[in-house]
């Protein structure tokens, strides 16, 4: 299909060819519906929690990072919540190459602990991610970095678009498929890769709906972020590459609030002892909480983005 969209399979496969000796291609976990108490006849999930560096983001960084013929003596420079920038740490090192990461406050200190032990250097700048961008931006003009950006750079989005990649040449097509949205890079990826064949669902939280809010716009628009995902979906507006990818390839999106998200986390390691972050989580609370109703039927694709979570976090408030 000739989409003349930003992001098309090709650019997906070209994506998997290129990074598939540096990422891991994550387990695909399949269950009965029952198993996970929902009338449905089979969940995937996909176990991106596994890998390199704690989530997701490492196919799109490795993805933009080798795309580059020669990289700057200056390295790389990313603005992130703390997963990509973790990605990105974890490519710079494995490129030897410097790695300057700009963190909000929102940041976790479990991601920013991760950050140091890859050797990046940290620097804390702003309440939450657009001012850490703007402080990266100025950097990069200043040092002539690589800037990665954690979700609207084409390398990047096609990167996370490997996930329907692999979860179709392993298990089929789904009926649906369930994605957590911050900036937009994940979705927008797997969204161009089954191009309407799937069913793609956006999941926020309340506390910072940013697809949600552009659909009802009609334009992506600036939204408040806060709540226990804010330090992975915590961008004020959808990305542009997401935008316009989602516009003929989402089928709707969902909010759940903070209480939902964070039951669904507990349970997750309660029950299946899968220790992922609140980001990850929304997949499974949307279904357990009757937000998603799908069909008896139906196979379901849900992607668990990320572990980047202090252990400690997860014993139940």
């Amino acid at each position: 299909m000739n989409t003349n969209l930003p992001v098309t399979p090709e650019d997906i496969r070209t994506a998997a060819a290129r990074i598939a000796s540096d990422v891991r291609r994550t387990p695909l976990l399949r269950v009965p519906g029952r198993a996970l108490g929902l009338e449905v006849a089979e969940v995937w999930l996909k176990l991106e929690q596994l890998q390199l560096g704690g989530s997701f983001k490492a196919r799109g960084m490795f993805n933009r990072m080798l795309a580059q013929p020669l990289l700057p003596e200056s390295g790389v420079v990313v603005a992130s919540g703390g997963n990509a920038a973790i990605a990105v740490a974890c490519a710079a090192r494995a490129r030897g190459v410097p790695c300057e990461v700009y963190v909000p406050e929102v940041s976790s200190p479990a991601k920013r602990a991760v950050l140091a032990a890859l050797g990046a250097r940290v620097h804390v700048r702003g309440a939450a991610y657009p001012e850490a961008l703007a402080a990266c931006l100025a950097r990069q003009a200043e040092t002539g970095a690589l800037l990665m950006h954690a979700y609207d750079q084409v390398e990047v989005v096609a990167g996370a678009g490997t996930i329907g990649l692999e979860i179709e040449e392993e298990a089929g097509t789904p009926d649906r498929v369930l994605v957590s949205v911050g900036g937009g890079g994940l979705i927008a990826g797997i969204a161009a890769w089954f191009e309407g064949r799937a069913a793609v669902h956006a999941l926020e939280p309340v506390l910072a709906p940013t697809l949600h809010a552009a659909r009802e716009a009609g334009a992506p628009v600036d939204v408040p972020v806060g709540g226990v995902a804010a330090d992975s979906l915590g961008a004020r507006r959808v990305g542009s590459i997401c935008w316009a990818i989602s516009q003929r390839h989402v089928a709707d999106a969902h909010l759940l609030d903070d209480a939902a998200i964070r039951r669904a986390q507990l349970r997750l390691w309660r029950d299946w002892r899968l220790a992922v972050e609140p980001a990850a989580a929304l997949g499974l609370a949307a279904l357990w909480e009757g937000v998603v109703r799908p069909a008896p039927h139906e196979r379901l694709a849900v992607v668990l983005c990320g572990a980047n979570v202090d252990p400690a976090s997860l014993v139940g408030d």
